[in-house]
């Protein structure tokens, strides 16, 4: 099963543009906190590449910028290609199927659930904070 979760913030605004087929896609960077601090008691962040098609695209190309927080759901997708210095590159990235705007910049996080764009059921937010971090137990951590 290959099933991605996140909720984060736009590290930039989102950039939609049409394949050579037509196709409509949009591509931007979530920031994702880390569930736990540094050792300096610092809270890190991962940036993962988000890639999004069709109607989302253009949802989240209209709705969304820099400083939206979201949920997505999604599937993690690798690939690879030869950059022209012929070394092979490799791409990983989340391909989102569904978004939830939970707040933007302006809102300072206040709303929930304002804009959704789903192929699918709602994506429940059950199982997160209030600071809408994923709960798990202690125990659930691999390190």
């Amino acid at each position: 099963m290959n099933k991605v979760i996140l909720v984060g913030r736009l590290t930039r605004d989102p950039e939609m543009k049409n394949t050579n087929s037509g196709k409509t896609v949009t591509r931007f960077s979530l920031a994702v906190d880390r569930r736990f601090k540094n050792k300096d008691g610092q809270k890190e962040a991962d940036f993962i590449n988000i890639v999004v098609w069709g109607k989302q695209a253009e949802f989240a190309s209209q709705y969304l910028s820099k400083g939206s927080q979201i949920s997505l759901s999604g599937r993690l997708q690798v690939s690879s290609y030869d950059g022209q210095d012929g070394q092979r590159r490799y791409v990983t990235e989340v391909v989102a199927d569904e978004i939830t705007f939970l707040s933007s910049k302006k809102d300072g996080g206040n709303s929930a659930n304002t804009q959704h764009q789903s192929n699918s059921e709602p994506m429940s937010v059950m199982g997160l904070d209030e600071d809408f971090h994923l709960m798990a137990d202690d125990d659930d951590c691999p390190f």
